[in-house]
């Protein structure tokens, strides 16, 4: 009987050793995968991707999402960059809006692999944000920002609905309203000193019913910058009203980044 025992302690233990293993191969495979760092736009934060992170999530990827002050394109630029720091191995880069203006020049950084801009600016060095869209029509959105005394820009609830989430119900976009984070700005007449896209392989996904940032406007760019170009009927929060769309073409870099 004790015999017996010792052979069953001894299958019970190369079972746990087996199991083990199965459920280590994908950690092992996790660890080698590029991981993502997101920068969020202006009127908005990191929750503005809380639809499209559990999407990667449940791919294995590693996701961070930074919470940017909004209130210089250096600053945004230093968050970044500590943020990247922090990363081991590849990363795929993500940037909303403004936050493309951040990426263009955090970017540069060793560990960025690849760049994905959303409804984003991808400016040249020496460029300002606010000089993106000069010669293009002004976006509705544009000519609503309302401004405190310490010159941060807000987006009231009506233009959140009508012009930034057009495409998300409306008690959402109240949620959008609340947690918003204005910018400072002066940040968009900040100029670039790099410009990332000129090394880095880039995607774009362009909002084709943006009323923030003008659609042939983001078509442009991704032409500029030779980015691998996805079209979305949406509002410029495609990660919002197209998280799962968003999320493969964030996932396709992450893999072209292996």
């Amino acid at each position: 009987m004790s015999k017996l025992n010792t052979t069953l302690r001894t299958l019970a233990a190369a079972a746990v050793l087996a199991a083990g293993a199965v459920h280590a191969a994908p950690a092992a495979e996790a660890k080698d995968q590029a991981s993502v760092v997101i920068v969020h736009g202006a009127f908005a934060d990191g929750s503005d991707w809380a639809k499209v992170i559990p999407l990667l999530q449940a791919k294995g990827v590693k996701v961070t999402a930074i919470q940017n002050p909004l209130t210089s394109l250096k600053d945004d630029v230093a968050v970044t960059k500590r943020v990247l720091d922090a990363q081991t191995g590849k990363v795929v880069l993500v940037g909303h809006s403004w936050g493309g203006s951040v990426i263009s020049e955090a970017g540069q950084h060793d560990k960025v692999a690849n760049l994905v801009y959303v409804a984003a600016f991808a400016l040249e060095p020496g460029q300002a944000s606010a000089e993106v869209g000069k010669g293009y029509p002004v976006p509705p959105g544009a000519k609503k920002f309302v401004a405190d005394a310490e010159g941060f820009l807000t987006l009231p609830l009506a233009a959140m609905r009508e012009d930034f989430a057009q495409d998300v119900p409306a008690a959402q976009a109240a949620v959008m309203t609340a947690t918003q984070g204005p910018i400072q700005v002066k940040a968009f007449e900040e100029r670039a000193t790099v410009a990332a896209w000129k090394t880095k392989p880039s995607y774009y996904i362009v909002a084709g019913k943006d009323r923030m940032i003008d659609p042939q406007l983001q078509r442009d760019l991704a032409k500029k910058i030779g980015a691998r170009s996805t079209e979305l009927p949406t509002s410029h929060v495609p990660q919002q009203s197209r998280p799962a769309d968003v999320a493969k073409v964030i996932l396709d870099a992450v893999a072209a980044a292996r």
